[in-house]
C-alpha cells in the first residue's frame, strides 16, 4: 500500500506542540491510552468521542492542554468542526458491535467522511491503526474491513501513516480478557483449529509508542507498517504462558479441529465477558496467520517491543493492582433512552413502570456513597447475589453481556463504564448513580440510586427502578419479576446499612416514585 510520497508540510517545532492533534475514539481501549500519553509528551490534544460525558469522567479530562469534543464520524459537518485548527488526526474507531450488523459498510462510510473532512481542514497527517493482512485470500470480514478503511484513507491528499497490528495484549484488552477467562475458568479445554494458528501479538504500550513515534516522522508519511512484538506464537501457547504466569496448573487442551467458528464464539460468549457477536470476529481473525511481513518501522521508531511473557506478566500485575487504565468494554456510544430527554410530557414515550424504596441512615453521605459506588463486579450486589448470577447466566444464554464484564475498578466509577450488565449513564458524587441496562430485556431499564444528606450524619438513600416495556411481553416480564425486585430492593438497602454498621432511622420502605425525576440527563 506504499505510494509515491505526497508533499508533507509541517509547522515549525515551536508551534507543533501547541497545535492540537485530534484523537478519535478517545474513550476506546487504545484511544483512551493514547490521549494521556500525548498529553504527557506536552502535545495539545483534542479528544473526540460520541459522548462528551464519557470523556469528561476520564482521569486526564481536566488537563489544561486537552480539549473535549463530541462528534459523529458519519457527519461531515461534525468532523469539520472537530478538525478545525488541528494539525493531525488519529483514526482509532471501528463500528463492530452487537447492534451493527453491517459494520463494514458503516466503516467505509465513516472513512470517506473522515478523508473529505481531513482534506478540507488542511491536516498534515492522518495516522490509522488497522490489522495485519495475511497473504491468503480467505480472510475474515473483520480484517477485510480494516484493510478497506486503510485503502480509503490512503487515497487522501493528506499524508497518511497506517500501522497494522495483530492481537493487542494488555490489561483490559479484548484478546487478553478472552485468554484470561478461558484459562482461569477451564482446566480442560476443547481446542478448535484456530488456537494453533500463529500470530504476532503486541503489547498495548508498544502500540502507543509506535502511534506517537510516527506522528511527526517525515519518512512515515504515505506508508504502511506492520507492528508486532518479538514472538510469533499460537493461542494455545498464549494459554500455556498465561497459566504459568498466573500460577495455575497446566491446562489440558483436547483437539477439536471440526469445531466451527460460530460454536467457538458462542462458547467464548458464555465463558468470558466478550459477547459472542464480538467473539466471532476475534475467532475468525485468529484463523488467519497474522505476522509482520517487514520490520521497517523499527528504523523509524527504534525500540525493543516487549516479549509476550513480559506483556502478560505486566497485564496481570495491572489487574491485581486495580490499575487498568482502559478496557475493551469502555468503547461504544452512550445512548440514553428517548424517554429520558428533558422537556417531554410525562406520558411521552409510553407508560414507564417502576418502583422505589428508601432508607434513612445515621451515616454521613460520603460513607453511604462509597458503598453505592462500589456495587457490582467482585463486590457483588449486596443482596440476592445468587439471583443476580442466575440472571447474568440467562442473559449470556441469549447473547447478552451477563455479569462477567465486572467493573474496571472495585471502588471508582465513571460515566460510560461497564458495570456487569449495566452501563453508567450518569454519576454525581455523593448525589446520584444512574445505570442503564444492557442485558437482554423486552424494554428499556434503569436503576438509580439517589442520596440526600439531612445534616452531617444522616442520609436518605433511595433506590429506584424504571422500565419502559416493549409490547405485552415487556409488561408481562415486568410483573413476573416484580416480587423479586421487592425482595432485592429492600434487601440491598438493608445490606448497605449493615455494611456501614449504621443505625436505620427509617425504612427500608416503599416510597413514591417521581416520574420525570430521572430526566436530569443532558440530551
Amino acid at each position: 500500500m506504499d505510494k509515491s510520497p505526497k508533499p508533507a508540510t509541517y509547522k515549525d517545532d515551536a508551534n507543533k506542540l501547541d497545535t492540537p492533534v485530534l484523537v478519535t475514539g478517545a474513550t476506546g481501549y487504545v484511544g483512551g491510552r493514547l490521549a494521556p500519553a500525548l498529553l504527557r509528551q506536552g502535545q495539545r490534544v483534542r479528544a473526540l468521542a460520541r459522548s462528551k460525558n464519557k470523556l469528561a469522567c476520564r482521569p486526564w479530562a481536566h488537563e489544561s492542554s486537552l480539549e473535549l469534543a463530541e462528534g459523529n464520524l458519519l457527519s461531515y459537518a461534525s468532523m469539520r468542526k472537530a478538525m478545525e485548527g488541528c494539525r493531525a488526526a488519529y483514526y482509532l474507531v471501528h463500528s463492530m458491535s452487537g447492534s451493527n450488523t453491517d459494520f463494514a459498510a458503516t466503516d467505509r462510510a465513516a472513512a470517506r467522511v473522515f478523508r473529505r473532512a481531513a482534506e478540507a481542514s488542511g491536516l498534515e497527517r492522518i495516522v490509522y491503526l488497522g490489522g495485519i493482512m495475511p497473504p491468503e485470500k480467505n480472510i475474515s470480514h473483520h480484517l477485510q474491513s480494516r484493510n478497506e478503511v486503510a485503502q480509503i484513507l490512503m487515497a487522501s491528499t493528506v499524508p497518511v501513516t497506517v500501522l497494522r497490528a495483530a492481537q493487542i495484549l494488555g490489561a483490559g484488552s479484548a484478546s487478553f480478557e478472552m485468554i484470561r477467562y478461558l484459562v482461569e475458568r477451564l482446566p480442560v479445554m476443547v481446542g478448535p483449529k484456530w488456537i494453533r494458528t500463529e500470530a504476532q501479538p503486541i503489547a498495548v504500550g508498544d502500540v502507543i509508542r509506535y502511534l506517537i513515534g510516527v506522528l511527526d516522522a517525515p519518512e512515515a508519511a504515505n506508508r504502511s507498517f506492520d507492528i508486532g512484538g518479538p514472538d510469533i506464537i499460537t493461542y494455545q501457547e498464549l494459554f500455556e504462558i498465561y497459566a504459568q504466569e498466573a500460577g495455575l496448573r497446566k491446562r489440558l487442551i483436547i483437539p477439536a479441529p471440526l469445531l466451527s467458528p460460530r460454536l467457538s464464539s458462542l462458547w467464548i460468549g458464555l465463558v468470558t465477558p466478550i459477547p459472542a457477536v464480538l467473539g466471532m470476529p476475534l475467532v475468525r481473525g485468529a484463523a488467519n496467520r497474522v505476522v509482520c511481513h517487514d520490520d521497517s518501522i523499527r528504523h523509524i521508531v527504534p525500540f525493543d517491543p516487549l516479549p509476550v511473557r513480559t506483556t502478560i506478566r505486566r497485564a496481570l500485575d495491572k489487574a491485581k493492582q486495580r490499575a487498568v487504565e482502559t478496557c475493551w468494554s469502555d468503547a461504544g456510544e452512550l445512548v440514553p433512552p428517548e424517554w429520558l430527554r428533558c422537556g417531554d410530557a410525562a406520558y411521552a414515550g409510553g407508560d414507564v413502570l417502576g418502583e422505589a424504596f428508601s432508607v434513612t441512615l445515621a451515616a454521613p453521605v460520603d460513607k453511604v456513597w462509597k458503598l453505592v459506588a462500589s456495587i457490582g463486579g467482585e463486590n457483588g450486589w449486596y443482596c440476592g447475589n445468587a439471583l443476580w448470577k442466575l440472571r447474568g447466566f440467562m442473559d449470556k444464554l441469549v447473547g447478552g453481556p451477563g455479569l462477567r464484564r465486572g467493573r474496571r475498578d472495585p471502588e471508582k466509577l465513571a460515566v460510560g463504564d461497564a458495570l456487569d450488565f449495566w452501563r453508567v449513564l450518569d454519576l454525581r458524587e455523593n448525589e446520584r448513580l444512574l445505570l442503564l441496562a444492557e442485558m437482554k430485556v423486552p424494554g428499556d431499564a434503569l436503576l438509580e440510586f439517589t442520596l440526600r444528606p439531612q445534616g452531617p450524619d444522616r442520609t436518605v438513600l433511595v433506590q429506584t427502578s424504571n422500565f419502559l416495556p416493549r409490547g405485552l411481553f415487556g409488561i408481562a416480564y415486568w410483573w413476573a419479576t416484580y416480587p423479586l425486585h421487592l425482595y432485592i430492593f429492600r434487601g440491598t438497602l438493608a445490606s448497605i446499612a449493615r455494611r456501614l454498621d449504621a443505625e436505620v432511622i427509617d425504612g427500608p420502605t416503599w416510597t413514591t416514585r417521581k416520574r420525570g425525576s430521572e430526566c436530569r440527563i443532558s440530551p
